[in-house]
C-alpha cells in the first residue's frame, strides 16, 4: 500500500519537473525568427523561487541541481555555474521558509528580487573573473526585471491552478513535527 503523503510528495516532484521540462522546450523553440529583441522572464527560475517558499519539501536540493544542470547544458550555459547560483539562492530563501509563511506578497516579492539580483551580479563577476563570455548586462538586466515583474503571476498560478500554498502554522509534516 501506498503512503499518500508520500504519494502526493511524488507527484509534486514529478509536477515540478514535468514544467521545468515544459518551460525548456518552450525556450529552446524557435519561435522569433528576427534576430535580437527583447529576453523573456525567466519562468523557470521564478516558478522555483515561489515553490521553495511555498512546499520546500517538494523542490529539494538535489533535484534542483539536477534540474539546472539539465538547463545549464541545454541552453549552452557554463555547466554548473548558474546552477550554483541558484542553488544557494534556493537555499537562502529555503532557510527563511518559517519568516516568508508570515510576509505579505509584496515583502516575498522584494526578498525574491534580491536574491534574483544578488544572482545576476554574481554571475557577471564570475563570469568575468573567469574572461569567459558574459551575456550583456543590458540584456539579462532587462531578463531580470521581466522575471521579477512576472513573479506575482507565477506565484498565483502556483496558488490557484496547481493548489500549492503556504503552509499554515497549524500544518503538519509527514513526520508530525510543526513546519
Amino acid at each position: 500500500m501506498v503512503d499518500p503523503v508520500a504519494a502526493r510528495l511524488w507527484s509534486y516532484r514529478a509536477m515540478f519537473v514535468a514544467l521545468i521540462l515544459l518551460l525548456a522546450f518552450l525556450r529552446i523553440l524557435p519561435l522569433a525568427t528576427v534576430p535580437g529583441g527583447w529576453p523573456g522572464p525567466d519562468l523557470i527560475l521564478a516558478l522555483t523561487f515561489a515553490w521553495i517558499l511555498r512546499r520546500p519539501a517538494y523542490v529539494p536540493a538535489p533535484l534542483i541541481v539536477a534540474v539546472f544542470l539539465f538547463c545549464d547544458l541545454l541552453f549552452q550555459r557554463p555547466p554548473g555555474l548558474w546552477t550554483l547560483l541558484v542553488l544557494l539562492g534556493t537555499e537562502f530563501l529555503r532557510a527563511r521558509q518559517a519568516f516568508s509563511r508570515e510576509i505579505p506578497l509584496l515583502l516575498e516579492w522584494a526578498m525574491v528580487s534580491i536574491v534574483l539580483a544578488v544572482m545576476i551580479v554574481a554571475d557577471q563577476l564570475i563570469l568575468s573573473l573567469f574572461l569567459l563570455t558574459a551575456p550583456a548586462v543590458g540584456l539579462q538586466g532587462i531578463q531580470v526585471l521581466f522575471t521579477i515583474a512576472i513573479y506575482p503571476f507565477v506565484v498565483a498560478f502556483t496558488s490557484m491552478v496547481l493548489g500549492i500554498r503556504k503552509a499554515s502554522p497549524e500544518e503538519v509534516s509527514a513526520l508530525g513535527a510543526r513546519l
